[in-house]
């Protein structure tokens, strides 16, 4: 019986896994968190992460400055965004 490394339930790629090497730890955590569960708004993100709703703000602008997020206005409150991981952009391929 051979032993087979366990692979992670993860859309991430190579280029999404290169990407985010330059980044801190806490966006790091916001992203995968945004993997994990699919579209979240910034409340659910500090939820599910435990960072503080400063430290995930943060984190989503760094990840919205380098095009690797796609957001959009909640149908149900439209003071909140939804934010979804985009490494499939053209901008984040051409970086890498």
């Amino acid at each position: 019986m051979s032993h087979q490394p366990h692979e992670e339930s993860s859309t991430w790629d190579q280029t999404a896994v290169a990407v985010l090497q330059e980044y801190p730890p806490s966006v790091k955590l916001v992203a995968k968190v945004l993997d994990a569960e699919g579209e979240l708004s910034q409340r659910e993100i500090a939820d599910e992460s435990l960072l503080p709703p400063r430290t995930v703000r943060a984190a989503l602008n760094r990840l919205e400055d380098g095009d690797h997020l796609t957001t959009r206005y909640s149908f149900r409150d439209a003071r909140k965004r939804l934010y979804t991981l985009d490494f499939e952009s053209e901008s984040v391929l051409s970086r890498s």
